[in-house]
């Protein structure tokens, strides 16, 4: 047993050790938990005050955005961390994409040992069987409700109960939240890049020339939703000063080129059109040399500090 944990410990990464402490609320302190992390080698502790149920995790979601490749997450129990097997199958996965490993003190889960990842299969075969059979209760719940003669579905939102509609309220805001902060790394650096230089329009167009769909007006929600819950500055919900139509699009296409630097004249060109964005003398095709103009106009007005290349 002894060579095993030494065979596991040189096995392990060589990044940080950072510890994440929950609590319930504001009157609870993570001190036990803190004191437990920093024996297991964790120099930099985060700390989140919120229920277990809560979806919002601020810090839980900042720290994983921050996070590098080789370094360790660390709680002391899995209940810490996620509210289902669910959302710590995403957590681990999302930790995964950036290379780093996921480690629990009191639990067999470490991510960059092979046991541990063992324990995260029969966790993720756990997870599948349990919406498995949640479904077919469900299914078979109907089924039985319907042959009783009874309506599907809940009687106190179909009757308009105030207590209902506020509870399915409540759920729906809370999984709207969840779908922003699952997808933020894909548009919410492009936001932050723009605005509130550019318009929601200009935004928008960036994002679906790089594949991530988006209106404006839906695009301002979410990010008014990280702003309310601490994930995002306020900054980036001001309004966008009023344009010429050229300088319109001399800031789109700035954003275009600060989204992807590597993107040469042509190329930009070419997002231009399939934008369906004119000219600024009102063609439909657009030049190397009318994305140059607007590009040097860019650098005058420190928009941009280089410009693509030329070819």
């Amino acid at each position: 047993m002894a060579a095993d944990s030494q065979n596991q410990a040189s096995r392990r990464p060589q990044g940080r050790l950072i510890g994440y402490a929950r609590v319930s609320t504001d009157e609870q302190a993570t001190e036990a938990q803190e004191i437990e992390l920093r024996s297991a080698g964790c120099d930099l502790i985060v700390q989140e005050h919120g229920s277990g149920a809560s979806r919002a995790r601020p810090a839980l979601a900042k720290l994983i955005r921050d996070i590098a490749a080789g370094d360790t997450l660390v709680v002391v129990r899995l209940d810490r961390l996620a509210r289902s097997v669910s959302h710590l199958l995403e957590v681990i996965e999302d930790l995964a994409a950036k290379g780093a490993h996921f480690r629990s003190l009191r639990d067999p889960i470490d991510t960059s040992t092979p046991q541990g990842m063992f324990s995260l299969q029969v966790l993720g075969a756990v997870a599948q069987l349990e919406r498995a059979l949640i479904s077919e209760r469900t299914k078979a719940g109907i089924r039985a409700a319907k042959a009783r003669g009874k309506k599907p579905g809940n009687p106190g939102i179909r009757e308009r109960r105030p207590e209902a509609l506020a509870k399915m309220t409540a759920a729906q805001k809370a999984a709207y939240g969840e779908r922003v902060q699952a997808t933020a790394n894909q548009w919410l650096p492009t936001v932050r890049r723009m605005r509130p230089d550019h318009t929601w329009d200009d935004v928008a167009r960036v994002l679906k020339q790089r594949g991530t769909e988006w209106t404006p007006e839906r695009l301002r929600r979410a990010v008014k939703w990280m702003v309310a819950e601490g994930m995002a500055d306020a900054v980036l919900l001001r309004k966008s000063p009023p344009r010429l139509p050229e300088d319109r699009l001399m800031t789109l296409v700035a954003g275009i080129h600060s989204s992807n630097p590597e993107l040469t004249l042509r190329e930009i060109a070419g997002q231009l059109e399939r934008l369906h964005e004119r000219t600024p003398r009102g063609g439909s095709k657009w030049s190397p040399s009318s994305v140059k103009n607007l590009i040097d106009r860019a650098k005058r007005s420190g928009l941009l500090t280089s410009g693509p290349n030329e070819t």
